[in-house]
């Protein structure tokens, strides 16, 4: 089995920054795209931002110019930088991996991470 496991969330003020990490492990072939999706309270899981094996990112209109994604491939790691966070980026944010287990037919799987909250207030 797989498992993706996250840290770096926490509280802090308007304008500040805060980095997420998701490390995958488990009995992993290759570690296709990885992605961050984020939930708030009485709402739908959204897309935040995706990266491909390449390098290629995607990112949700809302925080375009704000947040970076990258990865660490050779450690099964994605990372998300926010800067310049404001109230409505409170939410648990979630990371999302998809991944070929090293297994007979190296089967490919859609992975979550537990979940870590993100909390922006004054």
């Amino acid at each position: 089995q797989v498992q993706l496991v996250e840290s770096g969330g926490g509280l802090v003020q308007p304008g500040g920054s805060l980095r997420l990490s998701c490390a995958a492990s488990g009995s992993i072939f290759s570690v296709n795209a990885m992605g961050w999706y984020r939930q708030a309270p009485w709402k739908q899981r959204e897309l935040v931002a995706t990266i491909t094996s390449g390098g290629s990112t995607n990112y949700a209109e809302s925080v375009k110019g704000r947040f970076t994604i990258s990865r660490d491939n050779a450690k099964n790691t994605v990372y998300l930088q926010m800067n310049s966070l404001k109230p409505e980026d409170t939410a648990v944010y979630y990371c999302n991996a998809d991944v070929a287990r090293d297994y007979e037919g190296l089967p490919i799987d859609e992975y979550w991470g537990q979940g870590t909250q993100v909390t922006v207030s004054s």
